[in-house]
């Protein structure tokens, strides 16, 4: 399979809208505080002091905690996009969590019974968990909840400046860590150009494809807080036609199935539509119909950003 090398043309905006969030919804213990750039944030322990049986109390019995996040340090108190998980720290007899309570939009207030607890807020897909001791008299201090985090966009044009429709690409965003099985961890597949996709900030490995053959690309793309990342990458592919006919210019005659080979041989795409277009990497290729056990070939050249049509003739003499 072909490969290409891409180029990626980075523009930081700072990040000053946010759409809705879709949260990440922990199933095992710890899970929900797993930060998807591959690290994992947890308050560091000593001992718990379990919520009282009721810890989610009325007004009267509870203590009220109010819940703000920020995309970073300096920043403002968000009110939108905003996920809030409010955990027990001691694990049921699943092995999970008990989620507690939860809440959606901007800043957040929940009535906690004195104890210990783990407050999980998330934005996309970027996280953020600190331990929560509520005391059974005295102040309540508002807890503040810093993201580190950011948004990415992603496009992609062929060769110099040629668009690409969307429909035709596709991103997947992974970890930068390499584990030790040797694959990266994927944080969110199938992305369509011009998504904003929330992340902590950090390195991320970003696989795009062009059409579903060999036109592939991999960059890394830096997200930082507070800003968002818009990288377009550069296809070295072009889209191409096949047609076989009875003269130059002339209808693609049914019943036809196709072959594209590399160079050196290699089946590179099948087809058995009368006239398909493929999408190839930069590169030299030959085109193989058949029709009515008849075999018809012809050596072409793909280049980068130019689309074009490649015709078979019946009559090769």
């Amino acid at each position: 399979m072909l490969r290409q090398d891409g180029l990626v043309r980075l523009l930081l905006w700072l990040l000053v809208a946010s759409a809705a969030a879709f949260p990440v919804f922990a199933q095992e213990a710890f899970d929900t505080f797993k930060q998807l750039n591959g690290s994992t944030k947890m308050p560091k322990l000593k001992a718990f002091s379990a919520p009282a049986a009721g810890a989610i109390a009325n007004a009267t019995q509870g203590r009220s905690v109010r819940l703000d996040a920020k995309l970073t340090e300096n920043g403002q108190p968000m009110q939108h996009g905003l996920s809030w998980r409010v955990f027990s720290p001691i694990p049921g007899a699943d092995g999970k969590l008990p989620l507690l309570a939860s809440a959606e939009g901007g800043s957040a207030a929940f009535q906690l019974a004195p104890g210990d607890y783990f407050v999980n807020v998330s934005f996309g897909r970027a996280g953020a968990t600190k331990k929560l001791s509520v005391p059974t008299e005295g102040n309540v201090d508002d807890q503040v909840l810093v993201l580190d985090a950011g948004g990415m966009s992603l496009n992609a044009i062929s060769g110099s400046d040629t668009h690409i429709p969307d429909k035709q690409l596709s991103f997947d965003i992974y970890s930068s860590e390499v584990r030790e099985d040797g694959e990266r961890g994927l944080v969110l597949a199938d992305v369509k150009p011009n998504t904003i996709v929330r992340l902590n900030a950090g390195t991320y490995h970003v696989v795009s494809e062009y059409g579903s053959i060999n036109a592939v690309v991999r960059a890394d793309i830096s997200v930082k807080a507070g800003e968002l990342t818009e990288a377009t990458i550069q296809h070295r592919a072009s889209q191409v036609g096949f047609k076989l006919v009875s003269e130059e210019g002339g209808e693609a005659i049914a019943d036809t199935a196709w072959s594209v080979l590399t160079s050196g041989g290699d089946i590179v795409a099948e087809s058995v539509s009368a006239f398909p277009v493929m999408v190839l990497a930069e590169g030299q290729y030959t085109a193989v119909a058949r029709n009515k056990d008849q075999l018809f070939q012809k050596d072409f050249e793909v280049k980068a950003g130019v689309n074009m049509d490649v015709e078979l003739l019946l009559d090769q003499s």
